[in-house]
């Protein structure tokens, strides 16, 4: 029945979609989420993301990215990697295509108060295109909360700052259920609310996560 339940969070949105502006309509982030234990301070983190205008086509985005995590203790750990971006900018199905590489590095701070968990990110992004870079900073603070031995409720606020100048560039806030489906994945499903200056754009969240010890 749990199982059940879930799989219907997950589709339950699908006929929400009646707008047919894809700018304006509710769209959903198709996710992948790997970590790999190396050793006892090294993780390799994975993450693919293909991002739709909708739900079944007109991509807006997809992302891979890769990193190594250094594991301090419990709380405290630095990632640092490469990640690859294509955007369609135009809100349009078969649209301009802006290739993007991102370098970035990550401080990460998890702890708990009682059953609550919360987690900090302070990241770095150095973004290159075609004759011209960029920088992010971005902070994200996330809680996570055990409803059950298998199901968590989650919710999550990300803030993005231009650097030197450090100019507002956008927020992304939302949350939902990660399901343990076994030791080693996790389903997610979620919203998520983006604004910017001039654009609102509303996403579900569908994804799945893998956790693996390659070495003991």
């Amino acid at each position: 029945m749990k199982n059940l339940m879930f799989l219907c969070l997950l589709f339950s949105s699908y006929n929400l979609l009646s707008q047919k502006n894809p700018e304006n309509s509710l769209g959903v982030w198709y996710m992948y989420g790997g970590n790999f234990q190396l050793s006892q301070n090294w993780k390799l983190k994975s993450l693919a993301h293909f991002r739709m205008f909708d739900f079944t086509n007109d991509l807006q985005q997809y992302l891979f990215r890769v990193g190594a995590n250094l594991i301090l203790n419990k709380e405290i750990s630095f990632t640092g990697g490469y990640a690859y971006l294509n955007t369609d900018h135009t809100f349009q199905e078969n649209g301009g295509n802006i290739d993007e590489h991102r370098i970035y590095e990550d401080f990460n701070i998890n702890h708990k108060i009682s059953k609550l968990k919360l987690a900090h990110r302070l990241r770095i992004e150095h973004r290159f295109f075609t004759g011209d870079i960029l920088h992010w900073i971005r902070y994200q603070i996330g809680l996570s909360y055990p409803l059950t031995k298998n199901i968590n409720a989650f919710i999550f606020d990300e803030i993005f700052f231009h650097f030197p100048n450090e100019t507002y560039a956008q927020n992304w806030v939302g949350g939902g259920l990660t399901y343990k489906l076994s030791n080693s994945i996790n389903l997610k499903a979620g919203y998520m609310h983006i604004s910017d200056k001039t654009i609102k754009l509303n996403r579900i969240q569908i994804g799945v996560i893998f956790n693996t010890q390659i070495t003991k």
